[in-house]
């Protein structure tokens, strides 16, 4: 390949190892300093429903599992990855690229508020930008050996989920959802938009899902009974698991201590990747 490369194989004639043959064919290259054998998006049809708590515990299991796991936190304008694992430095600069920051347990993570000076910025960028952040993320990041990187999806079906999806190599899908009414929309937007990247749905995870009296251990469904069963029925998919409303969990979140959460709710989610 070229020092002067564009990744524009539609204007070149060289025939070099980095060709693509596929005009079709939107894949960002990886960094030389990369090698990640597996990734998986954690999308959903709309927002808050928990796509970055999911992200979060599936990292943290891969990676007591022995994996080495990483996060692409591709919600640029709402990141909260950081804040979840406790990181306060900065992601550093090298020849070549840029490095993730690791976690107190390993795990790689690059995120825009790694990047900021203050993380309480807004983002105020339009939707190229945004997108063109995703692809250098891939691109420029120095990922080094990862056995499993999970990518946090942006909220809906829009430019930078489609950017994702059509620059990433993704393996599989999981969507997140919860209980209320809204859980068919959500799921049914999130799989059509699969369907026609051409990309597996490996199953759905509901979150939310009930909450469990600390006196006599019975669960309740605060937003009423799950729709999950009869909409993933209707769409083929295994339930991969169901969080509950944890009081625990969410101090964990907040604490930037995620990484000492104990729980096996995702324990069939795992199983998948």
């Amino acid at each position: 390949m070229s020092e002067n490369c564009t990744h524009d194989c539609s204007s070149c004639q060289e025939n070099c190892s980095e060709r693509k043959t596929d005009p079709n064919d939107f894949k960002a290259p990886a960094n030389p300093g990369s090698n990640v054998k597996k990734v998986i998006a954690v999308m959903s049809g709309k927002g808050g429903v928990g796509k970055s708590l999911v992200t979060s515990l599936l990292a943290v299991m891969a990676q007591r599992r022995g994996d080495k796991a990483a996060i692409l936190d591709a919600d640029i304008t709402g990141p909260s990855i950081p804040r979840m694992f406790g990181l306060k430095e900065k992601a550093e600069a090298i020849e070549g690229g840029m490095l993730p920051v690791a976690s107190k347990l390993g795990t790689q993570i690059m995120s825009l508020n790694l990047l900021m000076e203050r993380e309480t910025d807004p983002v105020v960028w339009r939707g190229p930008v945004v997108a063109g952040v995703v692809k250098q993320f891939w691109s420029d990041v120095v990922w080094g050996d990862i056995d499993c990187m999970f990518v946090d999806m942006p909220p809906g079906t829009g430019d930078v989920p489609l950017t994702v999806f059509q620059s990433l190599p993704i393996d599989g899908i999981i969507i997140v959802t919860s209980p209320q009414e809204l859980v068919s929309m959500i799921v049914s937007k999130a799989v059509n938009m699969a369907k026609l990247m051409k990309i597996p749905v490996l199953g759905v995870v509901e979150n939310m899902s009930y909450a469990v009296c600390p006196d006599c251990g019975k669960e309740f469904p605060i937003f009423g009974e799950s729709k999950l069963p009869e909409v993933a029925k209707e769409w083929q998919l295994p339930i991969l698991g169901k969080i509950p409303m944890n009081i625990k969990l969410a101090a964990a979140c907040d604490k930037g201590m995620i990484e000492l959460f104990e729980g096996d709710w995702l324990d069939a989610a795992m199983e998948k990747i």
